[in-house]
């Protein structure tokens, strides 16, 4: 599903809308005045766009470029830009991901990659769960001698509230196969680094 394709879903706009209306009043706030007038109903069709990831199928998307390659060495995808709302607190968090496997006779076009990405992080998340399901993906999907995803992201949960820890970033990481090498991991985020 492409950026253009995506139709928010009326009966859920106005449900989620609904919904809105009543927290703004809880608030304090008149849900009808001139600038919030429309918010229930973007807001409505702004997170049936956030979490649009439920809808998407990550091991189909990279099925449908799958090509034959007697190719062996690390396939790279680095600053893969991602966007997703933590599910504690539904506030954004965002960076960066970075991936790399090991064909074993199969690869696939490298745009898939950055669309799994998307599935994923179009949902509720943590950044451990969404870390772990992009790996587990391409794993399955493409069964490479290994993979290895890093993700460096911002949490404006942190940011914003709570601690309120404008600078702290975090990083996690997951890996299979070739990958269980210090060796090659090593070598992995020398050439994301770089």
């Amino acid at each position: 599903m492409d950026l253009q394709a995506f139709e928010p879903k009326e009966d859920i706009t106005q449900q989620i809308a609904t919904l809105v209306k009543e927290q703004l009043c809880i608030l304090g706030e008149d849900p009808e005045r001139e600038g919030l007038k429309k918010t229930p109903r973007r807001i409505g069709k702004s997170l049936q766009f956030l979490t649009k990831g439920y809808e998407e199928d990550p091991k189909a998307i990279l099925s449908s470029a799958l090509f034959e390659e007697d190719y062996r060495q690390m396939v790279i995808v680095k600053d893969i830009d991602f966007y997703s709302l933590c599910e504690h607190h539904m506030l954004p968090f965002f960076g960066k991901v970075h991936i790399a496997y090991i064909p074993n006779g199969r690869i696939t076009g490298l745009s898939k990659i950055a669309r799994v990405v998307d599935v994923f992080a179009r949902r509720l998340q943590v950044q451990e769960r969404l870390t772990t399901q992009i790996k587990e993906c391409i794993q399955e999907t493409l069964e490479p001698l290994g993979v290895m995803v890093v993700i460096e992201a911002e949490h404006l949960c942190m940011q914003m509230r709570g601690v309120q820890k404008q600078h702290a970033m975090t990083v996690t990481s997951d890996f299979t196969g070739a990958f269980n090498q210090a060796k090659t991991r090593e070598e992995f985020m020398k050439l994301v680094i770089s």
